[in-house]
């Protein structure tokens, strides 16, 4: 009915809601049609994406549609009756570069190469903001030092500051000739501002307050591969593709402090959050931590194996030898500055002890195959060919316009939160958080070896509310409490509440004033909280 000849606007995805007798249809131009059956009379349409729709679906009620756009990763969740939005989240078009995490920790931001920088909040895992001002990729992101200011750097020769209470571009720095930036850096005060070139070799400093450019730092022979700021004093570590690490004194109207030279080409600089030691890790695939006051080496890493490189589709080596010229492309230091983290072009993230210079843990980042370079052995149909005819079918004489593109893994930027909790990186599987804090907290009260949810469950049953209720507070789960307290029918409120000990009485308060903010059930927590308070109200005041 709806693929009509000669048209390209497909019918794509569809969902029927029993009950209402909903017909969802969804197209490739990203249109939605709601029908109603039987009659099939039109209730709306709308576009709510460029991109086709893929997937559809219904919520029991049938007041919500959920649709699914994979072309730009984006997810929405439509209230047809209002016509209003409930949700709407996109994630970045390809893929992420860098990410920075606020002071605080409670707020990520992420640069992407489709030049969007998004901000994130780390608790709910929502994208609340999205700042299109870039024509480019975005390199680097970094947030100033108060929390409130998210900067950006860009291929389209810009770097930009975003405010984050108004949400707008308030500052844009450029460079006196267009210069592609691949790094970004701003000092603890959050007035200098430093950004890398890797087409002039050269790095730019601007002010924050006035966004004049204040200097241009010349002396790499080679692009700019990472800036980094010393937290404590007011020196700029820069490292190049030219094999050396320059440290500039600002204070000293930016001259070169130190250089230091390496042995294989420098890809990322990074000081220790007391500002004492200096990480570099080289295309060698060696980390060196460094004493930058005396330019002394004070240890290294040798960290080429633990990377582990898969083996792509077409290697004709194995993953072993490949990973003989790896290496890694991002790094930091964990907040209290004795392990560093560190991840590359493989599906791996390292954690470091720097003292002792070993391998704490290795996290293995995706499990998904279908990415490039996951395998460590792999042979390929073309593989065999080469291998035992002793020649290599050749593979042009196919459609070149169908061929098939598969993402690398790979990681690109790892951050650690300033509380030390928790890490994150950005890789081809999209943000990934790894966290100390796991939601659950197992917090008993008075625990004895009885005190199971069977055995709640088992009380319950028996119609022993008040027991129920004193042991789910034992083992103090939020959802088994939850369910306790709503399976008490509303006739035996009065009851239960005459017959709870004091000291679960202040207990069961606490937990309806969390209860009230998100449950649905309103007025029979309401019924609760007015027993609980007509019964017990004069002894928790005189208390």
């Amino acid at each position: 009915f709806f693929n009509k000849e000669g048209d390209f606007n497909n019918l794509t995805a569809a969902a029927y809601h029993k009950k209402t007798h909903l017909l969802v249809t969804g197209f490739a131009s990203g249109v939605f049609h709601l029908h109603e059956l039987p009659d099939f009379n039109l209730i709306h349409s709308l576009s709510i994406s460029e991109q086709r729709i893929a997937s559809i679906s219904i919520n029991c009620t049938g007041d919500w549609i959920a649709f699914g756009c994979s072309g730009l990763g984006q997810l929405l969740v439509w209230e047809w009756q209002s016509e209003s939005y409930v949700l709407k989240q996109q994630g970045h078009f390809n893929s992420m570069v860098s990410l920075a995490y606020s002071p605080d920790g409670q707020y990520i931001a992420t640069g992407g190469e489709d030049g969007k920088v998004k901000v994130w909040n780390t608790s709910s895992s929502f994208c609340f903001v999205t700042f299109t001002e870039h024509n480019s990729g975005v390199t680097a992101v970094t947030f100033t030092s108060t929390g409130y200011v998210v900067l950006s750097a860009s291929l389209d020769g810009t770097v930009r500051a975003f405010d984050l209470h108004r949400y707008r571009n308030f500052r844009t720095f450029t460079s006196p000739r267009p210069s592609q930036f691949s790094c970004l850096a701003v000092d603890s005060s959050g007035e200098i501002v430093a950004a890398g070139s890797q087409d002039s070799f050269e790095i730019f400093i601007w002010s924050m307050q006035s966004g004049r450019l204040l200097d241009v730092l010349a002396g790499h022979e080679g692009p700019i591969s990472s800036l980094s700021f010393n937290p404590m004093k007011c020196v700029l570590a820069s490292a190049s593709w030219d094999k050396t690490v320059k440290l500039w004194d600002m204070l000293d109207s930016w001259r070169t402090k130190e250089t230091l030279i390496m042995n294989s080409d420098v890809l990322v600089v990074a000081f220790r959050p007391d500002g004492k030691e200096l990480a570099v890790a080289a295309l060698n695939g060696q980390i060196t931590f460094w004493d930058h006051e005396n330019a002394v080496q004070t240890g290294s890493i040798e960290g080429r194996h633990d990377l582990q490189m898969g083996r792509k589709e077409l290697d004709k080596i194995t993953a072993k030898q490949a990973a003989k010229g790896k290496s890694f492309t991002t790094l930091c230091y964990s907040a209290d500055g004795q392990s560093i983290l560190a991840g590359g072009l493989s599906k791996f993230v390292c954690i470091y002890n720097v003292k002792e210079q070993i391998l704490m843990k290795k996290f293995e980042i995706s499990c998904n195959y279908s990415l490039d370079a996951m395998e460590v052995f792999c042979i390929s149909k073309e593989m065999k060919d080469f291998f035992f005819n002793g020649h290599r079918t050749p593979s042009l004489t196919c459609d070149m316009s169908y061929r098939h593109f598969k993402p690398e893994i790979r990681v690109t930027c790892v951050r650690f939160c300033p509380t030390g909790r928790s890490w994150a990186a950005t890789s081809t599987e999209g943000l990934l958080l790894y966290s100390l804090d796991s939601g659950l907290i197992f917090d008993p009260f008075e625990l004895d070896i009885d005190v199971t949810p069977s055995n709640i469950h088992k009380t319950l049953g028996q119609k022993e509310y008040t027991v129920a209720i004193v042991m789910a507070f034992k083992l103090n789960e939020k959802k088994l409490i939850q369910e306790v307290i709503e399976a008490v029918p509303s006739s035996e409120i009065d009851v239960v509440c005459s017959s709870l000990p004091d000291l679960y009485v202040e207990k069961l308060l606490e937990f309806l004033a969390s209860a009230f903010e998100t449950s649905c059930h309103l007025e029979f927590y309401l019924i609760w909280a007015h027993k609980l308070l007509m019964l017990h109200g004069q002894k928790l005041k005189t208390r």
